[in-house]
């Protein structure tokens, strides 16, 4: 099992791409804790995960991500009932499409915040909890978008290319203490969101991926699984992407 006897703390990890990625860690042999946006989720999500591995070590959490002190407090409560934290995959975020010119300051900082002060948040609650460890590995959901940008929805992939910069630049500050930092860029994923806009437009962007087919969840939550590995004990400041070659 390649992740037998760690800790993974995975943020928007009651659906999608975090939840699959939960059950990956799990069948690797890992205690998985969740976050999502209320205690109801996070319960709902973890229980589905204890349907799925009724002997796994699984706990879900709601700690407020714009806020640094909420994240702290929940993750020593983890840290006080797992013994240590290994992994944190920040994998929370939002996605949006509003042209330029109807963006408000309002929608352009609720997507900052989430996605990049998220990680941010996260991260450093982490850090500290590693940096003692003398061991971890911090990994990041960027996107496809943090590569060929996107036509409208300008927040989304500057708070992607914002993640690729946190990532590489905490990757240079935190290997010597034992710490390796890294993302994954997903390319058009077939998440619930992504299962509910009509056929006539998704056959046009499968078209464009030189594999035919649209990712899963699963797909990228194999990449979180090897760079989260000791697989991957080499490898540190990169953007993995996996996204059937789909960047335009």
């Amino acid at each position: 099992m390649k992740l037998n006897g760690k800790v993974a703390i995975i943020t928007g990890g009651s659906r999608g791409i975090g939840f699959a990625t939960a059950k990956r860690f799990l069948e690797e042999g890992a205690a998985v804790v969740i976050t999502a946006s209320s205690e109801a989720s996070a319960a709902k999500g973890a229980e589905k995960l204890r349907d799925l591995f009724p002997e796994g070590r699984i706990g879900g959490i709601a700690p407020d991500l714009s806020s640094l002190s909420s994240l702290q407090e929940a993750f020593n409560k983890v840290k006080e009932e797992y013994g240590k934290i290994d992994i944190l995959v920040n994998n929370a975020g939002a996605s949006d499409s509003t042209p330029f010119l109807s963006y408000t300051e309002e929608l352009f900082d609720k997507l900052m915040n989430l996605n990049v002060k998220g990680v941010f948040n996260a991260s450093r609650a982490v850090a500290d909890i590693m940096v003692e460890q003398g061991s971890g590995v911090i990994l990041s959901t960027s996107s496809m978008v943090s590569i060929s940008g996107q036509p409208s929805g300008i927040a989304y992939p500057t708070s992607k290319f914002a993640v690729n910069g946190f990532t590489i630049s905490l990757a240079r500050e935190l290997g010597p203490k034992g710490i390796r930092v890294n993302a994954v860029a997903p390319g058009i994923t077939e998440t619930d969101m992504m299962k509910s806009v009509p056929k006539n437009l998704i056959d046009p962007l499968i078209a464009k991926v030189p594999l035919r087919r649209l990712g899963q969840p699963e797909d990228i939550a194999n990449a979180f699984l090897f760079l989260a590995s000791d697989d991957a004990s080499y490898i540190s400041g990169v953007i993995l992407s996996v996204d059937g070659m789909s960047r335009t």
